[in-house]
C-alpha cells in the first residue's frame, strides 16, 4: 500500500510513501534525454524525450519507476490498485503502453497535465508482463503538475481518468469513493470541537490536541486517504525549501507504516515504509529517506549530464546516521 501527495509553497513538491512488504534494491534513477527507451507495442524507439528522475526497482537496463518527476515539473506515481485494476488485451485502434511503460512513456513526453488527459484518450495499458520473474502490478497512478492533477484506473470497462482537486492518493477502493467517504467527516476540524453532542451537558475540554477528533488512526488505505487529506489542508510552512521539504515529510510521515504493525502473511511478513520522497518539481531535487535512515538525501538532476545516452543511478542510503552534538 503506499500514500501519495502534492504540496505548494514558492515551488511545488510532490512524493509519495512506497509501503510494501519486500524491497526490490530501490534506487534513485535519473533517464536523461538521449536515453533510448523502447516501448513494446511501439515501433519507434525514444531517442529523444525530457529527462527524468525518480525511483525505480534496481534494473538497470530499463527505468521501472516508481515515482518520479521530468525536467518541466509533471510528475507521476503508481500505487497499489489490487482487486480493482484490469489491464486490457492489445487494440489496434489505440496507442498499447505496458503498465511497467506508463510512467517513462507519459514523462518523457508530456509537460502538463492538460497534455495527458487528451493523450489518455487514445492510449491502452494492454497486460504484457516485463519478464516471467516480473509480472505486472495492479496499480492506479496519480499525475500532478504546480497546477493541478488527475487519477488514472485502469477498470475492466474503461480507462478512467479523475480530476483530483486534493492532489492525494491511497489505495482501494476506487477514486471517487475515497472522495465520497470524506463526506464522513464533514464535523472534523482542527480547531477544538464545540459540545453538539449532549447540550444540556458539560463535556469537558481535558486536553490540547483535541482539534482534528473522529480522523481515523488505523493504517488501511481509506483511513490513509481520510488522515492525509486533513493533514495535508492544514499543514503549515514558510517559503524556505528546508521549511517546505521538511513539512511534506512531516505529512507524509503522518500516514506511514511502521514494522510489525500490518501483518501480510506468515512466515513474518509486516508491511512498512520502505521510504518517502519528496521532489521540488520547479528544481528537480529527488528528497527521500528510508525507513533504516531518517536523515534527508537529496539528488539534483541537474547536476548531472542530462544529455548522455546513459542511465544514471544511485543506491538509497539505508544506514541510519546519528548526528553527535558532544
Amino acid at each position: 500500500m503506499c500514500s501519495a501527495a502534492n504540496y505548494t509553497t514558492k515551488n511545488h513538491y510532490f512524493g509519495r510513501n512506497f509501503d510494501y512488504e519486500i524491497s526490490y534494491n530501490e534506487q534513485v534513477m535519473i533517464t536523461p534525454r538521449n536515453y533510448p527507451l523502447k516501448f513494446r507495442k511501439i515501433n519507434d524507439i525514444t531517442t529523444t524525450h525530457h529527462a527524468i528522475i525518480g525511483i525505480s526497482a534496481g534494473i538497470n537496463e530499463y527505468p521501472l519507476y516508481y515515482d518520479a518527476t521530468n525536467e518541466k515539473g509533471l510528475s507521476m506515481a503508481g500505487l497499489n490498485f489490487a482487486g480493482y485494476t484490469k489491464y486490457h488485451e492489445y487494440d489496434s485502434n489505440k496507442l498499447n503502453i505496458t503498465p511497467f511503460e506508463f510512467i517513462p512513456y507519459i514523462l518523457s513526453k508530456y509537460e502538463s497535465v492538460d497534455d495527458v488527459k487528451e493523450a489518455l484518450e487514445n492510449i491502452n495499458l494492454v497486460n504484457i508482463n516485463y519478464s516471467d520473474k516480473l509480472p505486472l502490478s495492479p496499480l492506479h497512478w496519480i499525475i500532478s503538475d504546480s497546477e493541478s492533477s488527475i487519477t488514472v484506473e485502469c477498470l475492466k470497462d474503461e480507462l478512467k481518468v479523475y480530476d483530483n482537486p486534493l492532489g492525494i492518493l491511497t489505495n482501494n477502493p476506487p477514486f471517487d469513493l475515497q472522495m465520497f467517504n470524506l463526506n464522513n467527516y464533514r464535523r472534523v476540524s482542527n480547531k477544538t470541537p464545540s459540545n453538539d453532542f449532549l447540550k444540556d451537558y458539560n463535556l469537558d475540554v481535558y486536553s490540547r490536541g483535541m482539534g482534528g477528533i473522529g480522523i481515523p488512526g488505523d493504517l488501511s488505505s481509506m483511513s490513509r486517504f481520510v488522515k492525509l487529506a486533513f493533514t495535508l489542508t492544514n499543514s503549515l510552512s514558510d517559503d524556505s525549501e528546508e521549511s517546505s521539504v521538511n513539512q511534506f515529510f512531516h505529512i507524509l510521515a503522518s500516514v506511514e507504516q511502521q514494522n510489525g504493525c500490518t501483518f501480510i502473511e506468515s512466515p513474518d511478513k509486516y508491511e512498512y515504509t520502505i521510504y518517502s520522497s519528496c521532489v521540488n518539481t520547479s528544481c528537480g531535487i529527488y528528497y527521500y529517506r528510508t525507513y533504516g535512515n531518517s536523515q534527508i538525501n537529496a539528488v539534483n538532476m541537474h547536476n548531472e549530464n542530462l544529455d548522455t545516452d546513459k542511465l544514471i543511478t544511485y543506491p538509497l542510503v539505508n544506514k541510519e546516521k546519528f548526528n553527535f552534538q558532544n
